[in-house]
């Protein structure tokens, strides 16, 4: 029988559409049903219209179903993929806008700190829900993966108190062993220019890498060129890269003071650790403004409603373009369509995926989820033992663990007072507020997003009289110290092309995320 793949959040032109193109260019999966699923019926609408057509031009049997009864696309579904963003951009400006006005700055906000736990309370909330339906209706042997943030909390919830199997799925080692393999390719070419005939170039299959870690905080502790190791090297070519060592601050500084680079962007770090986003005046010292993921206030969430907005005004053109033609399907990094591809058809694959440690990392708590090396073919996935983390960066991973623990605990309970206490041992949030200013920032956070919050529908009248009653402490603006105003239609179409450019010459990666 043919596979069914049920979509969750499925209204994301970009991720989605990748996604399912990546899927349709296996031979044998060019007979699945695309069950999608969103609560949003006009971008549902939009995406369902471009992949029925790029189905319909390719002469594809596969069949595109969209529906906004989530219970109808997870039935009978072989794999459930979830990008749902919980709360849309409504619950995201909060997320970013509320913690600013008690001094906390972040760039992304989905992973950890203050909007991080928050989008971990609504999307735990929603994944519970999920996989009470996915255990009831979807294949016996279902397997869920997992694309949404928080991702560790998300794939937490589903595997140890959902019931469901699950990985989180992330693109971030990808993006950072592109840049070692550009580093790399500096360093043995010193002196020499790509013209010239002795210059070598170094494609990131020539570079052997393995992280381990957590999700958006993950060490690259291997990094192998020619047989030996280019660790100690790493941080005399980020510091001397003309590009890098603008824009990858926050990453050249823990390396130069941990030992080991770190997967995620300059962006995303600066957030998850206490020391480069603590005093508004310092904060453009560690950031780059070029580019939103290199640490711009609420970066994220402009690009998203940029997008969004792009998409809704441009679906007409892009509906009228030349359809998607899969023998020029050049396929996209995301592990999703070749861990399937593993699984149904025994074409083995290595990638780094998020899954409950149980002793791979093993000076790292049993039951946390950990980003490691995996191997997938017929027999499953196969994650090998990866013994200690260096020691500091065990320490960085393991004071997370333990705000992701905190948070995931209070979502399942609805524990106000849980909350709390992962919103004061978050290193941000604890370097920037004091103990009142955090119980107050929490208090309106659950305020704001109540209706996303179904498990403190009986706490929010009681933060609500708190509130009203206590003096206000919350002492800044929504500006930041460096955000940006939202761009045009016409901007983002134009910053898009350029994008595409890059990929096609090979200067980026061929990597989308989710739009909301």
């Amino acid at each position: 029988m043919a596979l069914k793949i049920a979509f969750i959040g499925a209204g994301s032109l970009g991720f989605t559409r990748t996604l399912i193109h990546d899927l349709l260019a296996v031979p044998e999966f060019r007979d699945a049903e695309f069950a999608l699923h969103d609560i949003n019926a006009r971008n549902l609408k939009m995406i369902t219209q471009l992949l029925k057509r790029d189905v319909l031009a390719n002469k594809l049997p596969a069949r595109v179903t969209a529906t906004t009864d989530r219970r109808m696309a997870l039935t009978d579904a072989d794999y459930v993929i979830n990008s749902a963003r919980v709360g849309g951009t409504e619950a995201f400006q909060t997320d970013i806008d509320i913690p600013l006005r008690y001094g906390v700055d972040q760039c992304v906000g989905d992973t950890l700190c203050a909007g991080g736990i928050m989008y971990g309370q609504r999307g735990i909330a929603a994944m519970l829900d999920w996989c009470a339906d996915i255990r009831e209706l979807a294949k016996p042997n279902v397997l869920l993966l997992n694309y949404g943030n928080p991702n560790a909390m998300l794939t937490w919830a589903a595997n140890t108190f959902g019931g469901v199997p699950a990985i989180g799925l992330c693109h971030g080692v990808m993006g950072g062993h592109w840049q070692i393999s550009n580093v790399i390719e500096r360093l043995i070419n010193k002196g020499r220019k790509p013209e010239d005939k002795r210059y070598e170039k170094v494609a990131m299959r020539d570079v052997d890498i393995i992280c381990a870690g957590i999700n958006h905080q993950t060490w690259y502790v291997q990094v192998l060129f020619k047989g030996e190791s280019w660790l100690d090297r790493l941080l005399e070519g980020f510091e001397a890269h003309p590009e890098f060592s603008r824009t990858e601050k926050v990453r050249i500084d823990m390396l130069r003071r941990f030992g080991y680079y770190s997967t995620e962007s300059n962006g995303h770090l600066s957030e998850y650790v206490a020391w480069y986003r603590k005093r508004p005046s310092e904060i453009k010292n560690w950031i780059d403004m070029s580019c939103w993921i290199n640490g711009e206030t609420g970066g994220y969430l402009r690009v998203i409603n940029e997008g969004l907005n792009w998409f809704q005004a441009e679906f007409p053109k892009l509906l009228a373009e030349k359809p998607w033609s899969l023998a020029d399907h050049a396929r996209s990094q995301e592990h999703g369509s070749y861990i399937i591809e593993g699984l149904e058809t025994g074409r083995p694959y290595r990638g780094h995926f998020n899954v409950v440690n149980d002793g791979c990392i093993t000076n790292l708590p049993d039951d946390c989820i950990i980003e490691v090396p995996g191997y997938v073919d017929r027999n499953g996935i196969s994650i090998p033992k990866v013994g200690d983390l260096p020691m500091a960066c065990a320490a960085i991973c393991s004071q997370s663990v333990s705000v992701q623990r905190l948070s995931v605990e209070a979502a399942v309970n609805g524990d106000v007072q849980v909350l709390k206490q992962a919103m004061m041992l978050d290193p941000l949030v604890g370097a920037v507020c004091t103990p009142p200013e955090i119980s107050q920032m929490t208090d309106a956070l659950l305020v704001a997003q109540a209706k996303w919050l179904p498990q403190y529908r009986y706490a929010v009248p009681e933060a609500k009289r708190r509130l009203a009653k206590e003096p206000k402490l919350a002492r800044f603006g929504t500006a930041g110290a460096c955000r940006k105003k939202q761009a045009s239609v016409k901007t983002v179409g134009k910053r898009n092309a350029a994008t595409a450019v890059k990929r096609k010459a090979g200067k980026a990666l061929n990597i989308t995320e989710p739009e909301g």
